[in-house]
């Protein structure tokens, strides 16, 4: 229990320590308008980053969730725009688009036993060409549902604007949540990501499993890439370079093993609100470059992994010094002997 809630207690005291500090140089940070703000700005992140952490429970990666945003983003610039579909139609056709392309990807994964780093960066850049041969320009989106779901927000004490697309992250977390913790399938991700072959023997379909996380991965993406559409009105083919990495990151702060096995949808999204918190401190600061948040991303990524090695070990040593006391009879005399040298 302690090697499984230490690093999500260690990544939410990170959260509070650094948003106190932010309060303490800018008391704008207060404001609901700022908390709503970081919810926004980061909604497609935080999308992507619950998908990235099933995968990496599971023991896997995906490399794929940055342009599988491109693709989505140019796919529906070019049928609404260009073919005058109706947002309503190609939402649900790109998400089936998406979900069968991360089907795909874990069943290479399964049937070929490569590994999925391989796989799903075959599927990066088939996905970036893709999105180059729709269009290397950006395009931009100009439609009325469009303009309603950018623009759909409540308004919140303290000035703050909570908008549909912040919602909708806080939605998918609390789905994710449920699916990890009270779900079969949830119990099956962890059981493979914590040792896929005695999950095998326990009856576990490792196939069937890995193909759903894959197509739970990309489907999030998929949706993370209209919510990324809608936030920038545009789809672009450089979209999302670089967002997996954000999204491995933001999973691993959250205190989900690279390993497998052990992690939560909840310690993700304080990952995702960490990267949003020291950007947006950048941005009240005014004179800092925007790449320090990759600078103190990369710092926490070192400290957390470091932690995770630690614990490993910490758990490896506790294991092997259990010794177990065997009552061996001598005579007439029980006597106590360690296991070890038996």
């Amino acid at each position: 229990m302690f090697k499984r809630n230490l690093p999500l207690v260690i990544t939410i005291s990170v959260f509070i320590l650094g948003y106190l500090f932010c309060l303490t140089q800018f008391r704008g940070f207060a404001s609901t308008r700022v908390i709503c703000n970081i919810l926004t700005d980061n909604a497609f992140l935080g999308i992507i980053a619950v998908g990235m952490t099933f995968v990496i429970l599971s023991g896997g990666i995906d490399l794929s969730v940055g342009s599988v945003i491109a693709f989505t983003g140019v796919f529906l610039a070019r049928v609404i725009g260009d073919y005058h579909m109706s947002p309503l139609l190609a939402f649900p056709l790109v998400l089936v688009m998406g979900c069968g392309f991360g089907a795909f990807m874990g069943w290479l994964v399964d049937t070929l036993k490569i590994p999925a780093f391989i796989i799903t960066l075959a599927g990066m850049f088939f996905l970036r060409g893709a999105s180059y041969l729709v269009s290397e320009e950006s395009l931009p989106i100009n439609h009325p549902i469009y303009d309603t779901l950018s623009n759909l927000a409540w308004q919140i004490p303290g000035g703050g604007r909570l908008s549909a697309m912040g919602v909708l992250m806080l939605l998918v977390i609390v789905f994710g949540m449920i699916l990890a913790r009270y779900t079969r399938f949830g119990s099956q991700v962890y059981a493979i990501g914590g040792n896929a072959t005695a999950a095998n023997l326990m009856g576990v379909s490792t196939r069937s499993t890995t193909i759903r996380i894959y197509m739970l991965s990309t489907g999030l993406a998929t949706l993370a890439g209209i919510v990324f559409s809608i936030y920038t009105s545009a789809g672009y083919a450089l979209a999302g370079m670089g967002v997996e990495l954000d999204a491995i990151a933001s999973v691993v702060i959250g205190g989900t093993l690279l390993s497998g096995g052990i992690g939560t949808v909840f310690g993700t999204l304080f990952g995702v609100l960490i990267q949003g918190l020291i950007q947006t401190y950048i941005n009240f600061d005014g004179t800092l470059s925007s790449w320090w948040t990759k600078i103190v991303i990369g710092i926490l990524l070192f400290a957390f992994i470091a932690l995770q090695r630690l614990l490993n070990s910490l758990w490896e040593n506790n294991q092997n010094a259990k010794v177990t006391n065997i009552p061996r009879t001598v005579g007439n005399q029980s006597v106590k002997t360690s296991g070890a040298g038996l």
